[in-house]
């Protein structure tokens, strides 16, 4: 996972009030992976999106 590129493509900044013990967290994440914030969040919001896809109103096609 730490080879993969995120945040491709055009961005757009968001601000968020989260947790202090969340955001404490995700501040010694980047210290022992060397994953920027950035990253480390869109990769925590990419697995809750696809995860929710009912909360966008969109269900994977199952066969």
């Amino acid at each position: 996972m730490k080879s993969q590129k995120q945040n491709q493509g055009e961005l757009k900044e968001i601000k968020v009030k989260i947790e202090k013990d969340v955001a404490e967290d995700f501040e010694k994440m980047v210290k022992n992976t060397n994953i920027s914030l950035d990253d480390l969040v869109v990769i925590a919001m990419k697995r809750f999106r696809s995860s929710h896809a009912d909360y966008l109103k969109q269900v994977p096609v199952t066969e």
